[in-house]
């Protein structure tokens, strides 16, 4: 089977569209998602191909789109909204946490809502206030979400459309920075890959690199940088951020005794903290140092001129080495 190179903005689209060709209840709303096909054009051309009443172009208010997709969800449509930044989403928080996340608890299972809620996050792009945050640790925290983010275009196609199919509501986190890069994707293919699954990105045998959506590609280009001093990382995409799929991630630990944890957002309660407390619990007899993260300050997010000062990058993540190894 042929595949395509595309960048990961290209893969969202296709796998939007084939999502919508597959079923009809599929729709897409958001701020500027039709005539314009959004922001970064990820929904580019499918309101031409599909007409104004599967792809809506929304008033701007996050409240009210999220709203609206509950009730269309109930009366049997698969919405997919898009919230334009990462900081948008917070108008619409009540709604995703005590709405979105609870309706199939409250129904006592009668009522599910199979909404997918895509979200562009991250920095790097030189934006400005509230355009490049990492709330992902707000909604993994949330029971009754399921809360994934893609690294690269091929799991981009595969994930929205098993995120779009599913029954459950999904915080579908994109990683903005990377929407612009290449990689091949089998456009005819089934995805092989269950949703809900981490998956080892880079075999090593020294030391465990977990990281997830944007951090992906700065953990393989540390890991690279690591071989010139003798050291082979073995790097985890988790891919799934709840829930967790952490069995490869504790079978790497048993195998390297070193972890180092990498994300985007503020290390205090981050993603990282979790993952660090269910390690350390689970294979405390194979670490040989403690486990460390590396990650966006506990600041809020910097003007765009020192965002590289704030952003984990491959020194950081190699000076996490060094200390694991000088333990």
């Amino acid at each position: 089977m042929m595949a395509e190179t595309l960048t990961m903005g290209k893969a969202l689209n296709h796998g939007l569209r084939r999502a919508m060709e597959n079923d009809r209840k599929v729709i897409v709303m958001g701020e500027d998602v039709g005539k314009l096909g959004g922001v970064f054009r990820i929904t580019d051309g499918l309101q031409k191909d599909f007409g104004e009443d599967r792809v809506i172009d929304t008033p701007l208010a996050e409240s009210g789109i999220i709203g609206t997709a509950i009730g269309l969800a109930i009366r049997g449509y698969r919405p997919v909204c898009e919230i334009q930044f990462d900081g948008f989403v917070f108008p619409a928080f009540d709604q995703i946490v005590t709405q979105v996340a609870k309706m199939f608890y409250r129904s006592n299972g009668n009522v599910a809502l199979p909404i997918v809620i895509r979200i562009p996050y991250g920095g790097g792009i030189g934006a400005v206030e509230h355009h490049s945050e990492s709330p992902e640790a707000l909604f993994s925290h949330t029971p009754g979400l399921k809360v994934v983010t893609c690294s690269n275009p091929a799991d981009a196609y595969a994930m929205i459309q098993q995120s779009i199919a599913s029954d459950d509501p999904i915080v579908f986190f994109e990683p903005k920075r990377r929407y612009w890069e290449k990689g091949p994707v089998e456009l005819e293919a089934t995805p092989d890959q269950p949703l809900h699954a981490s998956r080892v990105v880079r075999d090593g045998t020294d030391a465990t690199v977990i990281a997830y959506g944007p951090m992906v590609r700065t953990a393989l280009e540390t890991a690279e940088a690591a071989t010139e001093d003798g050291r082979q990382l073995e790097v985890i995409d988790l891919r799934t951020l709840s829930p967790l799929d952490l069995d490869p991630v504790f079978a790497s630990v048993r195998k390297t005794g070193r972890c180092i944890v990498v994300h985007e957002a503020p290390g205090n309660l981050g993603l990282g903290s979790e993952i660090a407390a269910r390690v350390s619990e689970e294979c405390f007899y194979s670490l040989e140092a403690p486990v460390l993260r590396v990650t966006g300050y506990d600041i809020p997010y910097p003007a765009a001129r020192v965002e590289e000062e704030y952003l984990p990058d491959l020194d950081r993540i190699l000076d996490a080495l060094d200390r694991s190894f000088g333990w």
